[in-house]
């Protein structure tokens, strides 16, 4: 990247990136784990109710398919940017 215009729209997009990634993981988290809970009490998954299974497997699941979402796409704005390895 010789451009400082280059460099500016590289780490924006990463910034923008990570924020969609942070709030796609504190709503399931935070939100379907805890604030939702009640709301998804009614719905039976695997002998259990949605809400718990969100707090006690699904943000987990959610957060190792966001590390992979994140990895392939940063390979992209990489290859976009041409700074890849």
């Amino acid at each position: 990247m010789s451009d400082n215009s280059d460099s500016n729209g590289y780490w924006a997009a990463n910034i923008r990136l990570v924020k969609i990634c942070l709030v796609i993981w504190a709503t399931v988290s935070f939100g379907f784990g805890i604030l939702l809970r009640p709301l998804l009490s009614g719905i039976p998954v695997g002998g259990t109710d949605l809400g718990f299974w969100f707090a006690q497997q699904g943000s987990i699941l959610v957060f190792l398919a966001l590390i992979f979402f994140y990895a392939w796409r940063m390979n992209g704005l990489d290859k976009e940017f041409g700074v890849e390895e």
